[in-house]
């Protein structure tokens, strides 16, 4: 599994702190003054026969550090103290929350493929789950198939939007995708969201700020390209401070989606930048004319159609027989779909 860098900062190793930097420099400061001592001018230990010979103990019996040398030590490391942290991009932020970064030290890893017959495997499988998907199905089928002829380090998929009558399975087919794929899934209800704050987080100084959705998947996961799902995206409201700005979950979108910007993006919260151009994503709408359109021209929709009869009933009895049901509670479950006095609310029925 391929690892990439994940994040635009430099790590330094724990076991090199100040004490620790105070401790090698006093140390290779006793070793150069040592050399400088006449052989003859040194009342060796027992057992010993040269200065350059001693062990450190012995090094410390001789040579004496005055207040001016340790007060030189402690401004030289003062400067690489300083210097390391301005070239790490993280001084800005609590130790907590540099520890969660750390974790992101060594890069983050991408999920791929191993072949193009594995694609052509994942996609008939989804497509036989669910094949009024198939719109949508062909979409991710011919990504997931570019990934592995271009040589790809891991699974690219372009935005997709669903887009099409409510329970017809949409998040449904979503998240199958991702378990066919083996990708960490974030669910995310934009009715129920905060405008954009809800994924891509908050700026410090706002009450209750906090890492966005987004991060705090990638953080727990450390995969590069999870599948994050937006449920609903053109009903989501938009957040206006006190000051007159707005900040709606579409226009959030705009550089998350965006090839360029996503992979220098950079997070409200910790103030650092991200490589997010592998995440995943698939939103999902009733009815894509209430999104913007630079969203939409980043995102096409993908029009999907209503359900027929034969194809819930065929479902139904495909996911009873997952779920280890009874012939007779699959029978029954068609039956009542069935049903003319449910024919009238067949679109709404929910797939999952």
């Amino acid at each position: 599994m391929t690892r990439i860098p994940f994040i635009e900062a430099r790590f330094f190793s724990a076991s090199e702190g100040r004490i620790e930097l105070e401790t090698r420099f006093m140390r290779h400061l006793r070793k150069l003054r040592c050399r400088r001592i006449p052989p003859d001018r040194v009342a060796l230990p027992a057992g010993t026969h040269a200065p350059g010979g001693m062990s450190d103990m012995d090094l410390m019996g001789i040579i004496r550090f005055s207040d001016d040398d340790e007060a030189r030590i402690k401004r030289r490391v003062d400067r690489i103290i300083k210097c390391r942290a301005a070239a790490s991009d993280l001084e800005h932020l609590k130790r907590d929350d540099r520890e969660r970064l750390e974790t992101l030290k060594d890069g983050a890893r991408l999920i791929s493929l191993r072949d193009e017959h594995h694609a052509d495997e994942l996609a008939a499988g989804l497509h036989q789950d669910m094949p009024w998907m198939a719109p949508a199905t062909e979409v991710v089928w011919r990504a997931m198939r570019r990934s592995v002829r271009e040589g790809w380090p891991g699974l690219r998929v372009p935005p997709v939007l669903l887009d099409g009558p409510p329970g017809i399975g949409k998040s449904h087919w979503a998240r199958r995708l991702g378990k066919l794929l083996s990708l960490p899934t974030s669910v995310i209800e934009a009715t129920g969201e905060n405008a954009s704050f809800g994924i891509v987080g908050t700026q410090r100084g706002w009450g209750g700020s906090c890492p966005g959705r987004l991060i705090e998947a990638m953080l727990q996961s450390r995969i590069a390209n999870p599948l994050m799902i937006v449920d609903e995206v053109e009903k989501a409201g938009t957040a206006v401070s006190t000051k007159g700005h707005a900040f709606g979950l579409a226009e959030a979108f705009l550089p998350l989606l965006e090839p360029l910007t996503a992979a220098r993006w950079s997070c409200p919260y910790f103030q650092v930048r991200f490589d997010i151009s592998w995440v995943i994503w698939v939103l999902t709408s009733n009815d894509h004319r209430l999104l913007p359109e630079p969203l939409l021209s980043r995102c096409p929709p993908i029009r999907l159609r209503h359900l027929t009869l034969a194809e819930l009933e065929a479902f139904a009895r495909r996911e009873g027989a997952k779920r280890d049901l009874s012939e007779t509670s699959i029978e029954a479950i068609c039956e009542i779909l069935s049903h003319p006095s449910l024919q009238q609310h067949r679109p709404r029925l929910q797939t999952h």
